[in-house]
């Protein structure tokens, strides 16, 4: 069964910074709590290392099936043990004032078992994490826009 989740967040700083911080997936650790590491494997992949229960970690492959720049990423995962899988996109939206409303559209599915029953817990509920993640990525992006001379 796959899950869908979007949560919207608005980022006072334009499109293309905003874009830029988040392209550049090895940021992640920096506002995702969960996270520990991203390394880029090649133009479009990417290789994650996240925290699971109990000091246990999860390592997945992420690949970007769409970019456009300073609009929307696209991706989809697949973890090495084969045991979760997610996709989804995210939107960088111009609004006045040079702020950006970033939206993450996120879909995800576990398989039956004890890795699926792993990451099921990891991902327990996803619609807060995302919104802290969220809130977390405006923090970190204010932040560095803050420090930016210009």
């Amino acid at each position: 069964m796959t899950d869908q989740v979007t949560k919207s967040i608005i980022v006072k700083s334009d499109p293309q910074r905003v874009f830029e911080l988040w392209s550049n997936f090895e940021n992640f650790p920096h506002f995702m709590e969960h996270v520990k590491e991203v390394k880029k494997s090649g133009d479009k992949r990417s290789e994650w290392t996240v925290s699971g229960l109990l000091g246990s970690t999860v390592n997945w492959t992420a690949e970007m099936t769409r970019l456009e720049e300073n609009k929307r990423i696209g991706w989809s995962t697949k973890d090495q043990e084969g045991s979760v899988t997610t996709s989804g996109q995210v939107t960088f939206n111009s609004l006045p004032e040079g702020q950006t409303e970033v939206t993450v559209v996120m879909n995800y599915s576990t398989p039956a078992g004890k890795a699926g029953k792993a990451v099921a817990d990891l991902l327990a509920n996803p619609e807060k994490r995302l919104e802290e993640d969220l809130r977390n990525f405006k923090s970190f992006a204010e932040g560095t826009h803050a420090q930016t001379p210009g």
